[in-house]
């Protein structure tokens, strides 16, 4: 299986989560960047409210692209202990590295949010989008920072990902949703024709078209 691009995930999103349609409960959440883009025509199919939650990869130093845990917008980092284990490297290590994730992802929030109110989950059932999820750090931190403002579920939906990631995200959210679980996985991209990088100014516009709805 293969999308278009971003917003052409989104909607193939939909028909997987309308019984969600119009519930004065749910909110959906984009994962910025590109996830913002997928989140925002499910919001719009939905008529839903959309929001994000900024999380933010703790990569390995020798090998940029492998995300050895993830933190978000509250800054409590998660691990992938395994991960740790075959790399060689300690949570210790790695602390330069959370510092500057989590000062890069206060940045993020405060540019993307601007003058919104805060985040409020409590007692909501947050749908959380993404592009594509590979080892699932990212979506794992956002899943605990959503039970951390209280969400009364949590639902994850994606359209592609490696099926052990399905898993190990099945133990952690209430309902997870992806189109395509691929044995062959190399990247995100790989399952998109076009799969450019989704800029600021795209995640602030796309928001801003949420509030005017």
């Amino acid at each position: 299986m293969k999308f278009k691009d971003r917003s052409d995930a989104g909607k193939k999103l939909v028909p997987k989560l309308k019984k969600y349609k119009n519930n004065p409960d749910a909110i959906v959440l984009g994962l910025p960047r590109g996830g913002v883009v997928t989140a925002f025509e499910v919001a719009k199919a939905l008529h839903l409210p959309l929001d994000i939650i900024v999380t933010r990869k703790i990569a390995s130093p020798m090998q940029p692209e492998l995300a050895l845990g993830a933190l978000t917008q509250e800054g409590a980092p998660i691990f992938d202990d395994n991960l740790l284990a075959m790399v060689g490297v300690t949570k210790e290590s790695l602390q330069p590295i959370v510092v500057a994730e989590r000062k890069e992802a206060q940045r993020r929030l405060e540019l993307y949010r601007g003058d919104r109110p805060p985040l409020d989950l409590e007692n909501k059932i947050a749908i959380i989008v993404d592009d594509g999820v590979a080892t699932g750090a990212t979506m794992r931190a956002a899943i605990m920072s959503a039970k951390n403002m209280k969400a009364q579920k949590t639902v994850v939906a994606v359209p592609v990902s490696p099926p052990e990631t399905v898993e190990k995200i099945k133990k952690e959210a209430n309902e997870v949703i992806c189109l395509y679980a691929s044995e062959v996985f190399w990247g995100v991209g790989q399952f998109y024709d076009l799969f450019l990088q989704t800029e600021d100014e795209e995640v602030i516009e796309l928001l801003g078209q949420d509030e005017l709805s």
